[in-house]
């Protein structure tokens, strides 16, 4: 199996946060390959920029350094998915857990996340 990570999840997964649910540390040591998307990265520096995220270093080496330590593989995006985030229905607003959602979707993949949101969008979710 392989399963992709919201952006919340690959933060707990690199502060060995508590709130990562066993299941879904349990799921992330099995997985074949776990994805994160280039959109976690986005907002990670983006919330970084704007004084709401402390990271120990600048995004662009924070993130090179957690996906090489957890072996995760960078998911880019397709112009299908841009499309799709954008015409998916006004369930969740947060653009980028749509594009998340998108990506998702067009791979068939599970995601890592605490929203029950994604189940809404029919995304099988593991973590809650």
């Amino acid at each position: 199996m392989n399963l992709l990570l919201d952006t919340c999840a690959l933060l707990w997964l690199a502060a060995g946060d508590p709130r990562l649910s066993k299941a879904a540390k349990q799921a992330i040591e099995r997985s074949a390959v776990v994805f994160v998307s280039v959109m976690s990265g986005f907002e990670i520096a983006l919330k970084h920029r704007r004084g709401k995220l402390y990271l120990p270093a600048e995004p662009e080496d924070w993130l090179t350094r957690i996906v090489l330590h957890h072996n995760l593989e960078v998911l880019a995006l397709e112009l299908d998915d841009a499309v799709r985030a954008a015409t998916l229905p006004d369930i969740h607003r947060d653009p980028c857990d749509r594009f998340i959602i998108a990506a998702a979707l067009r791979l068939g993949l599970p995601v890592v996340t605490i929203d029950p949101v994604f189940r809404e969008y029919g995304v099988r979710v593991i973590g809650e």
